[in-house]
């Protein structure tokens, strides 16, 4: 029988919660601070490259690396050298699909069009499908720290581009942004066609109450996190009957809760809710795909066949076309065999 490493290594998978803005690495980010005759991040001067590592404790300082490292992405070429850098380590992770996440108003106020952004990006996905085969859709996502009307304005700057963006979601600083601040912008989304989701973080100040927010007044499609709905048996009977899944990242909860949420993650998934396993920001928390399969598997009593249906989960959740999701879950099937 292979190893729980290779056995990890060689599954066909889904990855539905990766911020593509956090899988800068320290190189990357070098390499286009001198393309772009820009100073280094004084965040990130003195990382060593080689190690390819930055260096936090916790979520706040967490964030203060993240945005600082974005300074550096300026051009489309940036934006296209990123996607293309995290989708050859995924497609080297065997990810078949992967839904991105981005954030245009974190770059576009510093004065990086929203065109630039999206179009750089676009092209690194299109390269990629091509030259990797690799499957990918993009989830433009709105800053709560911010105020609704800037990402109401983000959403209508965005409606050209709407071929290019399969969904909207919700992300950043949570403490005193509910997603009900946001219902407005949401219900516009919606109306423009676009499928929804939201962040809702681990061990949040009422994560409970946001929960129920996304799933009752919101009306999401999916949830990014949201391993506290443990707490309430009637949002799990919810989720379940709609058949809304929950894109977890155990790697990047270790490191801002100091939990990384198995016991909870293997709950969820034994009573049917469709939970999946993903990366998250990988360039920060040190840990793609097969790393936080890897955590989980190694932390908590998982079997085998438990790994394969959380990816069943992930290519179920997805938002591909019903061919693509034949396709993959039947590479999944042959795959699940060999167990």
């Amino acid at each position: 029988m292979a190893s729980l490493s290779e056995f990890v290594a060689k599954m066909p998978k889904a990855e539905l919660h990766v911020h593509i803005e956090g899988t800068l690495t320290p190189s990357l980010t070098h390499k286009f601070a001198k393309r772009n005759s820009v100073p280094i991040p004084e965040a990130i001067r003195s990382l060593d490259t080689s190690s390819n590592e930055y260096a936090f404790h916790d979520l706040p300082s967490f964030l203060a690396v993240y945005y600082s490292a974005m300074s550096v992405l300026l051009t489309a070429a940036d934006f296209c050298d990123l996607v293309w850098a995290y989708l050859q380590k995924a497609h080297s992770q065997n990810v078949l699909h992967t839904e991105m996440f981005f954030d245009p108003q974190a770059h576009t106020s510093r004065g990086v069009s929203l065109p630039t952004v999206i179009e750089g990006i676009r092209q690194g996905i299109v390269k990629a499908e091509q030259e990797l085969g690799i499957s990918t859709n993009l989830i433009m996502c709105f800053l709560r720290d911010l105020e609704p009307g800037f990402a109401m304005a983000t959403l209508i700057d965005a409606l050209p581009y709407k071929d290019w963006i399969i969904a909207v979601g919700l992300d950043s600083d949570e403490r005193d942004n509910p997603p009900a601040k946001f219902a407005n912008v949401f219900q516009r989304a919606k109306a423009e066609g676009f499928l929804v989701t939201c962040h809702c973080d681990v061990d949040q100040k009422d994560s409970i109450e946001h929960i129920r927010q996304v799933l009752v007044d919101i009306g999401v499609n999916r949830i990014d996190h949201g391993t506290n709905i443990v707490e309430d048996e009637t949002l799990v009977d919810l989720v379940k009957l709609r058949g809304i899944g929950l894109t977890c990242c155990p790697i990047s909860d270790s490191v801002v809760t100091k939990d990384f949420k198995g016991k909870e993650i293997l709950q969820l998934l034994r009573s049917g809710v469709k939970v999946t396993v993903n990366s998250d920001d990988p360039a920060y928390f040190k840990g793609y795909m097969n790393e936080n399969i890897l955590r989980l598997a190694d932390d908590a009593e998982v079997s085998r066949l438990e790994l394969v249906q959380l990816q069943k989960n992930a290519f179920e959740i997805s938002w591909i076309s019903e061919q693509k999701r034949e396709i993959f879950l039947e590479a999944l099937s042959k795959y699940a065999e060999t167990v």
